[in-house]
């Protein structure tokens, strides 16, 4: 089952991801909402569309930005409705 593990936590887990451009989509409700911490950052993706951003926080650590999600994705792009990546310093393992 892929897990998302950021400073040896499993941040997400799910057996119901969608694998997007070689990113694992997790459901939002996966995500641990106790180190999550809404983000200003917004980028824009053409055929996906605006995507928002959390950042990540546990003891004295943090990881900005890491996680992406599409609040409100294109057309094409529906299969990642209410799901969220990551990068930089998050690590998705099977």
């Amino acid at each position: 089952m892929p897990k998302a593990i950021w400073n040896d936590l499993v941040i997400a887990e799910s057996a119901d991801t969608v694998v997007v451009e070689g990113n694992h989509y997790f459901p939002r409700t996966a995500l641990r909402d106790d180190l999550v911490r809404e983000s200003d950052t917004h980028t824009f993706c053409p055929w996906k569309g605006t995507a928002s951003y959390y950042s990540l926080e546990h003891e004295g650590r943090r990881s900005d930005d890491a996680v992406w999600y599409y609040p409100e994705p294109k057309p094409d792009a529906e299969m990642v409705r209410d799901r969220v990546a990551f990068w930089k310093d998050v690590q998705v393992v099977d």
